[in-house]
């Protein structure tokens, strides 16, 4: 689903497991930034897990989800790659694939039991890999004098800001990431904590992964 700051996604490659009336359910999920990434997983876990029953699967490729994928891989239709693809619409995260591998248990689950167990697996897997927010962001390295380090320190702390290195030399120079829709507000109250002898030279403008709790920050802004 796409957002006016970015777009959600995984923040990495998990797996987990469901089992239900003897049939085992590996459940892995990933984010995938093209359809040939997306092959290439289902091919993975196809040759990883040769031996399995069926590799039902689903995969949203696209910012705006412009291209969806799904299979049952020869369980009924409709009970396997449907249902996982409402849950990851549902999640609303695209650039991710995720494949539900089943070893059959010799108890058959009906259609109903299939549906449940497909999405119910489907839902672990997303949860496993964790869901991020794919932001437009800055990075950017900030000079701080000594005497004002714990004071940046501080306000670092409650600003919506990602820290991803510190060095102590003749001063302290700070490297992070700030999304761009807070750049402005960031940049301007640590001016005004440091009486502007601390100000940020931004180096690159990407998109990164936030996570989607980062909310906390933000209200303190």
């Amino acid at each position: 689903m796409s957002r006016a700051d970015g777009y959600l996604t995984l923040l990495k490659a998990a797996q987990d497991e469901y089992i239900v009336q003897k049939s085992r359910f590996l459940c892995d999920a990933a984010p995938c930034e093209t359809e040939e990434e997306a092959l290439a997983f289902l091919q993975d876990k196809r040759t990883r897990y040769r031996d399995a029953t069926h590799h039902c699967y689903a995969y949203v490729i696209g910012q705006n989800a412009g291209v969806m994928r799904f299979s049952d891989d020869g369980e009924p239709s409709g009970t396997a790659g449907m249902p996982m693809m409402d849950v990851v619409r549902r999640k609303g995260v695209v650039n991710c694939c995720v494949v539900v591998t089943r070893y059959f248990g010799g108890v058959l689950l009906g259609a109903g039991g299939l549906v449940r167990a497909y999405a119910h697996s489907c839902a672990l897997a997303l949860e496993k890999a964790g869901i991020a927010l794919m932001a437009d962001t800055w990075k950017g390295m900030m000079s701080v004098p000594y005497p004002m380090w714990d004071k940046v320190q501080y306000q670092l702390g409650l600003l919506p800001v990602r820290v991803t290195d510190t060095a102590f030399g003749a001063d302290v120079e700070v490297t992070l990431e700030v999304r761009t829709r807070d750049r402005d507000r960031v940049e301007q109250q640590l001016s005004e904590q440091t009486n502007s002898q601390a100000e940020i030279l931004w180096l690159a403008n990407t998109f990164e992964p936030w996570p989607t709790d980062n909310n906390e920050k933000e209200s303190n802004v």
